[in-house]
């Protein structure tokens, strides 16, 4: 438990919170009569970041640093951007990001985490679960969920599949992978870094790729599956019997 603290240093901490709950409502009135739409108190926007007009700022949203708003955004609920450019007409809902440019019409979250030297271009969406860092990706790309893109140089119109990772860190260096133009990356593919994957080339789900797939190929790297007939008969009697059992007690 704290120390209780003396009547004048409280009130001399509630002086300094004033103070600075009066500035960031300052803030935000200057925005507001700008015409950015801020509906909410609970915005907190840094001195010299910039909003153009239009833009609308959500509740919970915390801009810092040299950050770029461009018009027609819509940034929040709940996210943080800082030292960051996002061009106009970009959704930002429910994420952070970090040093990185973000281009126009972008629709990212929400959950997504944008690390440092990212870079969009032109309608790029970054979803549910997604970590970038020190990766460019070009016009059109999708990356809807669950998948790690870093130090990557991704071509136009490419789509992850969920749980797409790309492996560029061997505990000692940081390696880059090269994606091109209209790929389609399997759900669960690992690529392993250094790699290359051409234009138009398909990865199978599942595969870990160590080595480049050209052009229009698709890479598979994963054994082929085998079943064992009768193999879980004997483990399952004991737990669909505990079930059974379960449902028995929760029946009654």
């Amino acid at each position: 438990m704290q120390n209780p603290i003396s009547e004048q240093a409280r009130a001399a901490a509630l002086a300094q919170l004033d103070a600075a709950e009066a500035a960031r409502e300052d803030i935000l009135v200057q925005h507001i009569a700008n015409g950015v739409v801020i509906n909410s108190r609970t915005v907190q926007i840094d001195p010299e970041v910039v909003i153009a007009p239009g833009a609308v700022i959500l509740a919970g949203t915390i801009l810092r640093g040299k950050t770029v708003i461009g018009a027609g955004c819509v940034i929040g609920p709940n996210t943080l951007i800082e030292d960051s450019t996002v061009d106009e007409g970009t959704a930002v809902n429910a994420s952070q990001i970090y040093g990185s440019h973000i281009g126009p019409h972008n629709n990212i979250g929400p959950f997504t985490h944008v690390r440092v030297n990212t870079v969009t271009d032109y309608g790029v969406h970054l979803g549910a679960y997604v970590e970038t860092k020190n990766s460019n990706f070009a016009r059109g790309n999708t990356v809807s969920h669950l998948t790690y893109i870093g130090d990557s140089d991704v071509g136009k119109y490419c789509n992850f599949g969920c749980g797409t990772v790309t492996c560029n860190y061997d505990g000692k260096d940081k390696f880059r992978t090269q994606i091109g133009d209209y790929c389609f990356i399997g759900c669960n593919t690992n690529l392993v870094a250094p790699v290359k994957v051409g234009d138009g080339a398909y990865t199978a789900a599942g595969s870990t790729i160590t080595k480049d797939v050209p052009a229009q190929a698709l890479g598979i790297a994963r054994e082929r599956q085998t079943n064992l007939d009768g193999w879980a008969e004997p483990k399952m009697e004991a737990y669909i019997a505990k079930k059974q059992k379960l449902e028995n007690e929760q029946s009654k």
